[in-house]
C-alpha cells in the first residue's frame, strides 16, 4: 500500500471512529423531560402514565435514558409562571404542558426550550402559535377543534334529550382557551334553538354559586367544559347533576368513567401518544417551529348507562348505536 493510500485509509478510519463515538454518546445520553400542569400533583409525582408509556414504546425508559421533572400548580394557576421558571432553570430538554394557562406560562418562561402542548384549546385563536402549519418559535403539539366539536356535542345532547331547550354551560372563565370554547358552544346553541345559562367559574368556591344558579333557574341539561379547575371539581359537578337529575355532557371519557352521563371528544391516550411523538422528534433534532400542530383525528362517544338509569333516562337507540363505549 502506497503512502497516499495509507493516509486516506487512516483518515477514513478516524472519521468512522469519531462518528461511532458521537452516535454512542447520543444513544447513551439521558434525556430530561419536564412536565407542567395546573392540576393536582399525582401521588407518584410523575407525568401521566399514558405519556410515559407512549414514550417507553418509542425507546425512552425512565431511569435508563430519560428522567422526568414534573410541576403541578394544584389548581392555583398564579403559581404556573414560577413553576415554569423552575423547569427552565433545571435545563430540561423539552417541556410537555397541558392546558392553556400552563402552556402560556411555559411560553413566557422560555424562547429556547422546546414546548409540546396538549388540551390547551385553540392554539391559534389564543395566540399561542401563528398557525397550525407554521407554529413558529419553540412551541408545537396538539390543538383543539372547538369550532367543530361544540355544535357536535350540543347536537348529541339535544338528540339524546330532544326536549332540552335550556342548557347550563360550566367553564373556567379565567382560562382563555376554555372561554373561547364556551363562546363556540354559545354560538352553536343559538343555531340549535337552545338557550344557554352561562356559569363561569374562577375558583373552587364559585362552584357553589353556579349550583345555586341552577337551583334557581333549573336547566334541562348541563355541559361542562374541562380544564384543570373543573376537572379537579368534577365529583362535585357529577354529584350535583345526579342529585338534581340533570343530564350532562362532558368533553372527556374520564369524567364518564367517574360517573358522568356522556362525553364526546378525543381520548387522552391518543393525545398523549401524539405528544410523545413530538417529544421524540424534537429529541432527535427536529425544531418545534418545523413541526405543524395536529388536531384530533378520532373522536369517541362514551355513555354511562348506570348513570342514565339512576337519572331515569332512556338513551335513544340512535345514540346507543354510535357509542364507542357503554358503561353498564
Amino acid at each position: 500500500m502506497n503512502g497516499r493510500r495509507k493516509i486516506l485509509v487512516a483518515l477514513g478510519a478516524g472519521a468512522l471512529a469519531t462518528s461511532f463515538r458521537a452516535f454512542a454518546q447520543q444513544q447513551g445520553k439521558v434525556r430530561h423531560i419536564g412536565f407542567l400542569q395546573a392540576g393536582a400533583r399525582p401521588a407518584d409525582g410523575l407525568p401521566p402514565a399514558i405519556l410515559r408509556k407512549a414514550l417507553a414504546e418509542l425507546g425512552y425508559h425512565d431511569g435508563n435514558n430519560v428522567t422526568y421533572d414534573g410541576r403541578w400548580a394544584e389548581g392555583r394557576v398564579t403559581r404556573l409562571p414560577e413553576l415554569a421558571a423552575e423547569l427552565v432553570q433545571r435545563r430540561v430538554d423539552v417541556i410537555v404542558v397541558t392546558g392553556w394557562p400552563a402552556t402560556q406560562a411555559a411560553k413566557d418562561a422560555t424562547t429556547t426550550i422546546p414546548i409540546v402542548t396538549a388540551f390547551a384549546g385553540d392554539t391559534v385563536a389564543t395566540g399561542l402559535v401563528a398557525s397550525l402549519s407554521r407554529p413558529g418559535a419553540n412551541l408545537t403539539g396538539i390543538s383543539d377543534m372547538s369550532a367543530e366539536l361544540a355544535p357536535k356535542r350540543l347536537q348529541l345532547l339535544k338528540e339524546t334529550f330532544p326536549k332540552a331547550s335550556r342548557v347550563a354551560v360550566l367553564w373556567n372563565q379565567n382560562d382563555l382557551g376554555m372561554t373561547l370554547r364556551y363562546r363556540e358552544i354559545d354560538r352553536a346553541a343559538h343555531a340549535l334553538g337552545v338557550t344557554v345559562l352561562a356559569l363561569g367559574v374562577q375558583e373552587p368556591d364559585d362552584f357553589e354559586t353556579a349550583f345555586s344558579s341552577m337551583r334557581r333557574e333549573r336547566p334541562d341539561a348541563l355541559f361542562m367544559v374541562s380544564d384543570s379547575l373543573t376537572t379537579l371539581n368534577r365529583k362535585r359537578v357529577i354529584d350535583f347533576a345526579a342529585t338534581h337529575r340533570i343530564p350532562a355532557m362532558y368533553e372527556f371519557s374520564s369524567v364518564v368513567q367517574d360517573g358522568g352521563l356522556m362525553s364526546y371528544g378525543p381520548s387522552a391516550e391518543d393525545a398523549f401518544g401524539r405528544a410523545a411523538y413530538y417529544v421524540d422528534r424534537i429529541l432527535k433534532g427536529a425544531k418545534p417551529s418545523d413541526l405543524p400542530l395536529e388536531q384530533a383525528t378520532r373522536l369517541y362517544l362514551y355513555l354511562n348507562l348506570k348513570t342514565a338509569k339512576a337519572l331515569g333516562i332512556r338513551v335513544p337507540d340512535s345514540i346507543m348505536l354510535r357509542a364507542d363505549r357503554v358503561i353498564e
